[in-house]
C-alpha cells in the first residue's frame, strides 16, 4: 500500500473544504500520512479505500479546526470551579467585552481633554463609590496584587505574618515563596493555631515595613485557636507607624450573612476597620473577569502604580470592560444578585433547585431509554475557588442509574459537544442542577439520546 503524498492529501483537503487556501491543510495532511502510516504498521489496514480516505480527512479536519478552549457544562454543583474557569459572567459584561473587542476604544485616552488618558480610570471611580476606598489600582490576577504590593512597600524589608496565614492556593501558589520574589524578608509569628497581638509587637524593629494579615479563605483552623482582629492589628500599625495589609483572596461585596449563609468578611468592612490596602481577586465571589483589586489609602496606591512591575502585570481592556460592566451592578445589591451568575447560584432557593432537577428528570425520563433511570437526590454543593470552605449550599441532583458503569457515563458525557462535567458519588453518576443555564438542558438531553448508540 503506497501511503500519499503531502501535497497530495493537500489537494485532497481543497477539494473537500474549498474556502481555505491550499496552505491552510499542510499540518493536517500531515496528521493524515502519519495516521495511515500507523495503522498500516499496525496492519490495521491493508488497502487505502477511497471512502475510508476521505472520512479520515473529514474527521482530522474537525479536530483540526476545533478550538482547545471551548464551553462546557458544569454539572458538578461547584459553582466558582477553577478548572472550568471560575465565575460565568453577566449578560451585560459579555456585551461590553465584545463591543470593546470588536471596536476602537479609549482605553488610553481622555474623551474630554483630547489627549492620552489613563486605563486604570475606567473602574476607579466605581469602585471608590461601591467600597469608599480612597485610591484603586487593578492588575491582572489576586496574586500580581499581592506581589506588586509586597514588593512595592517592603522591597528587601520584613513583612510579619502570623504562622497560620502562611497558605498555599491552587497551583501551589506560596505566600512565603511569593513574598520572596516580591523581595522581601519573611518575619513569621505565633503558632499555626494560636498567634497574639504581643506576638506582632515583640518583632517590630527598625527593618519592619509592614504588617500583612491573610484571610483563610480556602481553609479553617477549628478548635483550640486564636487570632488577631484586623482592627486590632491597624491599631498597632497606627502606634508603630507601619501600613497594615490584607490580602482577602476570595474578595465580595456582598454579605452572605444576610442570606442565612456563613459570614465571610466584605471588602467595605475591611477597609472600614483601617486597612491600609486590601487584595482580592476579580473572578470568584466578586463574579467578574479574572483581576486583581487593590485598594486603599491613596499615598500607597500611589506608590504601586508607580512600579514598573505595573507594566508587566496590568490589566487588558477585555477584562476591563468586563469588570467595570459588573461593577456597575454592585450600585445595587438586588441588581447584583439578579445579574451576575455567580451571586445567584450561591442564592438560589433550595426548592428552585428542586424544580430545576424535577424538569430535567422528567425530561430524561422521556426517552426512554432502555437500561436508564433517573432519581433525584439531595446533595450539598461547595462554592469553590478557594472560597467559604466550610459553607455547605444544599441542592438537588439527578441520579443516574444504568448497567453501564459510572465511570462509562462520564466519560461518554465529558465527550460530548458540548462536554458535559460531571461528578460521581456512591457508585452513581450525578447531574447536579445549580450551575446548569437554561440553555445547558436541551445539551444535557441531546447527550443523552446519543446514548441509543452504545445500548
Amino acid at each position: 500500500m503506497r501511503i500519499p503524498k503531502v501535497h497530495e492529501l493537500k489537494e485532497k483537503f481543497f477539494q473537500l473544504f474549498p474556502t481555505f487556501p491550499i496552505s491552510y491543510f499542510t499540518e493536517p495532511s500531515r496528521r493524515v500520512a502519519q495516521i495511515i502510516r500507523e495503522k498500516w504498521q499496525k496492519g490495521e489496514i491493508k488497502e487505502l479505500e477511497d471512502s475510508y480516505l476521505e472520512n479520515l480527512i473529514k474527521e482530522v479536519f474537525k479536530e483540526y479546526e476545533t478550538p482547545y478552549l471551548k464551553r462546557v457544562i458544569n454539572a458538578t454543583g461547584i459553582v466558582i470551579h477553577t478548572n472550568l474557569g471560575r465565575a460565568p459572567l453577566s449578560k451585560k459584561a459579555i456585551e461590553e467585552i465584545v463591543k470593546i473587542a470588536k471596536y476602537y476604544s479609549n482605553l488610553e485616552f481622555d474623551l474630554k481633554e483630547g489627549k492620552r488618558g489613563s486605563r486604570y480610570i475606567h473602574v476607579d471611580d466605581i469602585l471608590k463609590e461601591i467600597t469608599g476606598a480612597e485610591s484603586v489600582l487593578v492588575v491582572n490576577n489576586n496574586a500580581a496584587a499581592v506581589l506588586i504590593s509586597l514588593n512595592t512597600l517592603a522591597f528587601q524589608k520584613e513583612v510579619i505574618v502570623s504562622r497560620g496565614e502562611l497558605v498555599e492556593i491552587g497551583g501551589s501558589f506560596r505566600i512565603p515563596e511569593v513574598m520572596k520574589w516580591a523581595g522581601c524578608i519573611l518575619r513569621e509569628v505565633g503558632t499555626t493555631n494560636k498567634t497574639r497581638l504581643s506576638d506582632y509587637e515583640n518583632v517590630i524593629n527598625e527593618n519592619t515595613a509592614l504588617l500583612l494579615k491573610v484571610h483563610k479563605s480556602n481553609f479553617e483552623i477549628v478548635g483550640f485557636t486564636e487570632e488577631v482582629k484586623i482592627e486590632e492589628l491597624v491599631e498597632l500599625g497606627k502606634r508603630k507607624g507601619l501600613p497594615v495589609m490584607k490580602d482577602l483572596g476570595s474578595g465580595c461585596f456582598v454579605d452572605f450573612s444576610k442570606y442565612k449563609l456563613k459570614k465571610e468578611p466584605t471588602v467595605q468592612e475591611v477597609l472600614k476597620a483601617g486597612v491600609d490596602i486590601v487584595t482580592f481577586s476579580g473572578d470568584k465571589l466578586l463574579g467578574g473577569p479574572q483581576a486583581g483589586i487593590i485598594l486603599g489609602k491613596k499615598i500607597y496606591i500611589e506608590k504601586i502604580k508607580n512600579n514598573p512591575l505595573n507594566r508587566a502585570l496590568r490589566i487588558d481592556k477585555l477584562t476591563l470592560a468586563g469588570l467595570e460592566a459588573t461593577l456597575r451592578f454592585y450600585r445595587d445589591e438586588v441588581l447584583a444578585i439578579e445579574h451576575i451568575p455567580v451571586l445567584k447560584m450561591i442564592l438560589t432557593p433550595k426548592e428552585k433547585l428542586r424544580k430545576k432537577a424535577n424538569y430535567l428528570r422528567k425530561k430524561l425520563e422521556q426517552l426512554k431509554l432502555f437500561d436508564f433511570k433517573f432519581k433525584i437526590i439531595e446533595t450539598i454543593n461547595k462554592t469553590g475557588g478557594g472560597a467559604l470552605p466550610t459553607l455547605d449550599l444544599p441542592s438537588y441532583a439527578v441520579a443516574i442509574f444504568s448497567s453501564l458503569s459510572p465511570q462509562f457515563i462520564q466519560k461518554f458525557l465529558r465527550e460530548n459537544e458540548p462536554p458535559i462535567i460531571t461528578r460521581i458519588e456512591e457508585d452513581k453518576v450525578l447531574i447536579d442542577v445549580r450551575c446548569l443555564f437554561d440553555e445547558d438542558y436541551p445539551e444535557i438531553i441531546r447527550a443523552f439520546l446519543k446514548f441509543k448508540n452504545v445500548l
